[in-house]
């Protein structure tokens, strides 16, 4: 099934893309391989959104996304352009998936392998790995049908729900309960659970306000595999680009978007720089909020500012990138540092917004994979800690912050980085405000709550402006790269159903 069966519709139209995140990009690519004549404005000075990299002497970091999951994804997007991914970037499969320590001591290795796995499941718990077959059967069977039929079919309305086939396809699919719930049902261990639960920092969520219907990730994770494209996620988005530019896009970078005047037919674009663009529609791939708060006069806009400040959102990050002198040879391209007990974590990031006293994070350290993201003879690492989106972040908090979170890794994992940075920058919740207009300086955009999931997500298409459209992690089908590809054909497929 293809994602985007007729987008004809968009032939010979101008359009406006605002926002090169990996939303932006699908839509642009989707709708000039249309006949539409596409121009892409990026506020930054690169493309790929929070997929920014960061340069410093020799060293290369992805800023924000950097693991390679649901590959099938990647596939069918480029497949629709008859092209494939290694055309633009080679993968490899990490072995191991990633490392977990846990702050008692412990550790296990994920590995690229069912039955070890399995193994390291019945370790802990009796009957668990039967528990883990089935709970993977499950998440296979959930993966499988979400995909098809919730995930790249967009049901915007009720009443696309209200429909025989879609009673027929969601027969058992854990569609209204938690995954906390949920996951209790096969594990009792916590540390079981845990690893059956990380994935969701990839949804913005916890476990206790993300539907189970997300028990899919762990397919992703267990039956899939971890990935490492060469070059890191920068590759994936310069592939995108390549192929956008190939299909005939303009892209137009340092150009902030200031304002959306006009309606169907006729639109025009500001830009910070001065230059007005026109188009017959627009697609905004910029924070959703942003674009209705800031760039749209109120009587055009669909949600009020108490809509936004109502919605729970998700996490905001502490992130570190660092250039080491040296191996950092306990730690594995991902690893996943964790309190036995991260309620209290979540609590801090959800509950009672502050910078967590106990964090759980995680680390990447792409020159394990990749010679090309360091000097020799040094290790390219970030730390990537969640915090509560909007709380206070000053230089001398990151600072206080900096020192326990190095303290933290040594502590937990061995790994004594003092003495050894040679390159560092922080990045956190005032820059993803300023750099992405994120609102709260959220890191992902809306979290996946049971309230804020599929149609209950703000739509593609503007129900106040003709011709004005969404695309990216705040509509469907939601957040993460694979998502963001996927919401981009949704987003064309919706302009060419619009009867404007």
């Amino acid at each position: 099934m293809d994602v985007v069966p007729d987008i004809d519709g968009v032939a010979g139209e101008s359009v406006v893309v605002i926002g090169g995140g990996f939303g932006g990009l699908s839509t642009a690519c989707y709708l000039a391989d249309a006949g539409a004549d596409v121009t892409l404005l990026e506020k930054n000075e690169q493309l790929g959104g929070r997929a920014s990299r960061l340069e410093v002497d020799g060293f290369q970091f992805d800023m924000g996304p950097s693991w390679y999951l649901m590959p099938d994804v990647f596939e069918r997007f480029f497949g629709h352009f008859g092209r494939s991914p290694d055309e633009f970037y080679e993968l490899e499969r990490l072995d191991p998936h990633y490392r977990v320590f846990w702050k008692d001591g412990d550790k296990v290795d994920v590995l690229p392998d069912r039955d070890a796995n399995r193994e390291i499941f019945e370790s802990y718990e009796p009957g668990a790995g039967e528990a883990f077959d089935a709970y993977l059967e499950e998440s296979k069977r959930t993966y499988e049908i979400g995909m098809e039929h919730f995930v790249y079919e967009d049901r915007p309305r009720l009443r696309d729900y209200v429909d025989t086939d879609v009673m027929r396809y969601s027969w058992g699919l854990s569609l209204l309960g938690k995954m906390q719930g949920h996951v209790e049902d096969y594990f009792d261990h916590p540390k079981l659970q845990q690893l059956m639960q990380y994935t969701l920092v990839f949804l913005g969520g916890s476990p206790t306000n993300t539907p189970a219907l997300y028990n899919l990730m762990s397919h992703v994770d267990y039956n899939m595999g971890v990935y490492y494209p060469d070059g890191g996620i920068g590759a994936v988005v310069d592939g995108i680009v390549e192929l956008a530019e190939d299909l005939g896009v303009d892209f137009v970078t340092d150009a902030e978007v200031t304002g959306i005047e006009g309606r169907y037919g006729a639109f025009a674009v500001d830009t910070e720089n001065g230059e007005r663009y026109l188009a017959d529609r627009v697609v905004s791939d910029a924070d959703y909020a942003h674009t209705e708060q800031e760039l749209l006069p109120e009587r055009k806009r669909q949600y009020t500012e108490e809509y936004w400040e109502s919605r729970t959102y998700a996490p905001s990050a502490f992130l570190l990138y660092l250039g080491v002198e040296g191996d950092v040879p306990n730690l594995e391209h991902h690893t996943l540092v964790l309190p036995t007990d991260w309620d209290e974590h979540f609590e801090q990031i959800f509950d009672d917004p502050e910078w967590p006293d106990d964090p759980a994070y995680y680390l990447c350290v792409p020159s394990k994979t990749d010679d090309t993201v360091a000097p020799e003879g040094h290790s390219n690492l970030f730390a990537l800690v969640p915090i509560a989106p909007g709380i206070r972040d000053t230089p001398e908090i990151r600072n206080r912050y900096r020192d326990l979170v190095i303290d933290d890794i040594a502590e937990n994992t061995g790994t004594d980085l003092r003495g050894r940075v040679v390159v560092e920058e922080t990045f956190s919740v005032d820059d993803f405000a300023d750099r992405y207009n994120s609102y709260a300086g959220s890191a992902l955009g809306l979290a996946h709550t049971l309230t804020q999931t599929s149609l209950l997500r703000p739509g593609h298409t503007s129900d106040a402006v003709d011709g004005l459209y969404f695309t990216g992690s705040t509509t469907t089908p939601g957040i993460g790269v694979p998502m963001c590809l996927i919401s981009g054909g949704l987003t064309a497929e919706a302009m060419a159903d619009d009867d404007v």
